[in-house]
């Protein structure tokens, strides 16, 4: 006759009041955060900003008279991993786990080599006795940040595969130069279409980088989940991310929730710095 194993009532009923536990955790504190946060489209991609960037005016693109939601560099930067991410799916990595040949490795840390000079720059021209390298401009901030963003999602990319999957495949998630010249390409495309100004094109980009914002950190968040519960190298299919994603989401969306607090909290308002 067959028998089953009957486990312990605690641990049959853990999961499942676990997973009611995030569930209205997520809802409440997506609640709180749309209700406090200012209203409309543009106003929650202000709001998610506000926790991640410095959103100075003079250092921003604008949509009409308002700024992007982030300023020039940072709109470059998630704009640009979010568009890698996409790249990367359409291109059909999916469960791709190993980083580009080394030669490429390379360029993109010249990318971020780029950013941290540019940046440098930015910052010693806060004052005005500083000798600086160069005149900086929103422009460049925006190329920096776009290929610093690349960077980062071809890097983040691999490195949640390799943490999610129970079988992720050895293969790179960019295979030689041509696949790096086309997504460099695509990134010029981009970065083209916000020099336009025009507020047909902005809005749309406006609302893309905040979704840049959350991506990137549910990604990064969903693997913390997974390596500080142990639970990583388990799933099989999306359907088993499903709960490890949503608390990606949570804690992603806590840290924005509590960046905006604080920054609320000390200036009282939700525009940029003022120089």
């Amino acid at each position: 006759m067959r028998t089953t194993l009957a486990l312990p009532a605690e641990r049959v009923s853990a999961r499942p009041w676990r997973r009611v536990g995030l569930l209205v955790a997520a809802a409440a504190l997506l609640a709180t955060w749309m209700t406090q946060t200012p209203s409309g489209l543009l106003g929650k991609a202000d709001a998610i900003g506000y926790a991640v960037c410095h959103r100075i005016d003079l250092r921003s693109f604008h949509l009409g008279d308002r700024p992007l939601p982030l300023c020039s560099r940072c709109t470059g930067m998630y704009l640009g991993a979010l568009l890698g991410f996409a790249f990367l799916a359409v291109r059909r990595r999916g469960r791709a786990g190993r980083m580009p040949p080394a030669a490429i490795l390379a360029v993109l840390g010249v990318f971020g080599l780029a950013f941290a000079v540019d940046g440098l720059n930015s910052y010693l021209h806060f004052f005005p006795g500083l000798p600086g390298l160069y005149e900086p401009s929103n422009v460049l901030r925006l190329i920096t940040g776009m290929l610093l963003g690349l960077g980062l999602a071809v890097v983040v990319y691999p490195g949640f595969q390799q943490t999610v999957w129970r079988r992720y495949e050895d293969e790179p998630v960019l295979r030689d130069w041509g696949e790096l010249a086309a997504l460099l390409a695509a990134a010029a495309v981009v970065v083209g279409l916000v020099l336009t100004e025009n507020p047909l094109i902005l809005y749309p980009l406006a609302l893309l980088s905040g979704l840049g914002v959350i991506v990137l950190l549910t990604g990064v968040y969903t693997m913390v989940a997974l390596l500080l519960l142990r639970k990583e190298n388990q799933a099989d299919s999306w359907r088993d991310l499903a709960w490890p994603v949503l608390a990606g989401l949570v804690l992603g969306f806590l840290q924005i929730s509590l960046l905006d607090l604080g920054r609320f909290a000390v200036t009282g308002t939700w525009s940029g710095f003022t120089l």
